[in-house]
Protein backbone atom coordinates (compact mmCIF):
# COMPACT_ATOMS: atom_id res chain seq x y z
CA UNK A 1 0.00 0.00 0.00
CA UNK A 2 1.57 3.28 -1.08
CA UNK A 3 2.61 5.43 2.13
CA UNK A 4 4.67 8.40 0.93
CA UNK A 5 2.65 11.49 -0.65
CA UNK A 6 4.75 13.10 -3.93
CA UNK A 7 3.89 16.51 -5.11
CA UNK A 8 4.71 18.20 -7.78
CA UNK A 9 3.66 21.73 -9.98
CA UNK A 10 2.89 21.72 -13.17
CA UNK A 11 1.04 23.95 -15.59
CA UNK A 12 -3.15 23.59 -15.45
CA UNK A 13 -3.31 23.05 -18.96
CA UNK A 14 -1.01 20.20 -18.85
CA UNK A 15 -2.33 18.94 -16.33
CA UNK A 16 -5.91 18.64 -17.80
CA UNK A 17 -4.93 17.20 -21.15
CA UNK A 18 -3.12 14.37 -19.07
CA UNK A 19 -6.01 13.76 -17.45
CA UNK A 20 -7.98 13.80 -20.90
CA UNK A 21 -5.57 11.23 -22.71
CA UNK A 22 -5.17 8.71 -19.42
CA UNK A 23 -9.04 8.46 -19.28
CA UNK A 24 -9.30 7.47 -23.29
CA UNK A 25 -6.36 5.22 -22.05
CA UNK A 26 -8.52 3.84 -18.98
CA UNK A 27 -6.56 5.16 -16.35
CA UNK A 28 -6.58 8.21 -14.22
CA UNK A 29 -3.08 9.99 -13.76
CA UNK A 30 -2.32 8.69 -10.01
CA UNK A 31 -2.44 5.69 -11.49
CA UNK A 32 -0.21 6.55 -14.60
CA UNK A 33 2.12 8.48 -12.58
CA UNK A 34 2.72 4.97 -10.00
CA UNK A 35 2.64 2.83 -13.43
CA UNK A 36 5.70 4.87 -14.47
CA UNK A 37 7.61 5.29 -11.07
CA UNK A 38 7.74 1.50 -11.17
CA UNK A 39 8.62 1.02 -14.57
CA UNK A 40 11.79 3.50 -13.91
CA UNK A 41 12.59 1.49 -11.06
CA UNK A 42 12.33 -1.88 -12.69
CA UNK A 43 14.24 -0.85 -16.02
CA UNK A 44 16.24 1.75 -14.70
CA UNK A 45 15.26 4.38 -17.28
CA UNK A 46 12.37 5.15 -19.58
CA UNK A 47 11.58 1.97 -21.25
CA UNK A 48 7.94 2.22 -22.43
CA UNK A 49 5.57 4.49 -24.66
CA UNK A 50 1.73 4.62 -24.57
CA UNK A 51 0.24 6.28 -26.94
CA UNK A 52 -3.39 7.05 -27.92
CA UNK A 53 -3.47 6.53 -31.92
CA UNK A 54 -4.58 9.70 -33.95
CA UNK A 55 -5.95 11.67 -30.74
CA UNK A 56 -4.82 15.11 -32.84
CA UNK A 57 -5.40 14.36 -35.98
CA UNK A 58 -8.93 15.24 -38.01
CA UNK A 59 -9.93 13.08 -40.95
CA UNK A 60 -9.13 15.69 -43.27
CA UNK A 61 -5.54 15.79 -42.10
CA UNK A 62 -4.98 12.36 -41.94
CA UNK A 63 -6.21 11.85 -45.55
CA UNK A 64 -3.77 15.18 -46.78
CA UNK A 65 -1.17 13.09 -45.14
CA UNK A 66 -2.20 10.23 -46.97
CA UNK A 67 -1.93 11.80 -50.19
CA UNK A 68 1.39 13.52 -49.48
CA UNK A 69 2.73 9.99 -49.05
CA UNK A 70 1.40 8.51 -52.17
CA UNK A 71 2.15 11.34 -54.26
CA UNK A 72 6.12 10.94 -52.74
CA UNK A 73 5.66 7.00 -53.53
CA UNK A 74 4.82 7.72 -56.73
CA UNK A 75 7.15 10.31 -57.71
CA UNK A 76 4.57 13.39 -58.12
CA UNK A 77 4.93 15.10 -55.25
CA UNK A 78 6.04 18.30 -57.00
CA UNK A 79 3.48 18.57 -59.69
CA UNK A 80 1.83 22.47 -59.45
CA UNK A 81 -2.39 23.21 -58.89
CA UNK A 82 -2.29 23.55 -62.82
CA UNK A 83 -0.66 19.90 -63.44
CA UNK A 84 -3.10 18.53 -61.04
CA UNK A 85 -6.14 19.84 -62.42
CA UNK A 86 -5.15 18.58 -65.69
CA UNK A 87 -4.94 15.29 -64.87
CA UNK A 88 -8.38 15.40 -62.98
CA UNK A 89 -9.86 16.89 -66.11
CA UNK A 90 -8.06 14.36 -68.41
CA UNK A 91 -9.58 11.63 -66.49
CA UNK A 92 -12.97 12.85 -66.16
CA UNK A 93 -12.80 13.23 -69.86
CA UNK A 94 -11.70 9.56 -70.18
CA UNK A 95 -15.28 8.23 -68.39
Amino acid sequence: MANTLVQFRTEETARIKAVSICGKLGIDLPTYLRMCISRLIQENGVPFSMKVDDISESRGVKAMKTASRIADENGISDMTLEEINAEISSVNLDK
